[in-house]
């Protein structure tokens, strides 16, 4: 009988123990899994063949709409062709604000300046 009181101890140290130690090995395993996510290197951008190759072709689309064209559509493939050149001015680190005005005259000049500035930097889109 000399032994209950030592086993009745250490049962209570192991339900008191194993909550927290389980606890503990979830909250590790997050953070490695976190670690592991954070090194894997992820690809910012598409390739700059692709993304030349995919506004060549917007801009194909947006010049051969036709007169009755819905507005909806153009208005779609603009959009498309911004998020390209937002995507091209990324990859070869060239300053635009497409992005912060809204549509009208002046984004359309600057969708000039910044085919220019990436004609400058080496991307050809005509």
């Amino acid at each position: 009988m000399s032994g209950f009181p030592l086993t009745n101890l250490m049962v209570y140290a192991v339900v008191a123990v194993t909550p927290v130690m389980v606890f503990w090995a979830a909250l590790r395993l997050v953070a490695f899994a976190q670690t592991v996510r954070r090194t894997t290197p992820a690809m910012p951008h598409p390739p700059i063949e692709r993304l030349a190759a995919d506004l060549r072709r917007v801009r194909r689309t947006l010049a051969d709409f036709e007169e009755g064209t819905p507005v909806v559509r153009r208005r779609g493939a603009r959009q498309a062709y911004d998020a390209l050149l937002i995507q091209a001015c990324v990859a070869l680190d060239v300053e635009h604000t497409l992005d912060r005005l809204p549509e009208g005259i002046e984004r359309e000049m600057e969708r000039l300046r910044v085919e220019e500035s990436l004609r400058s930097a080496g991307l050809f889109i005509h």
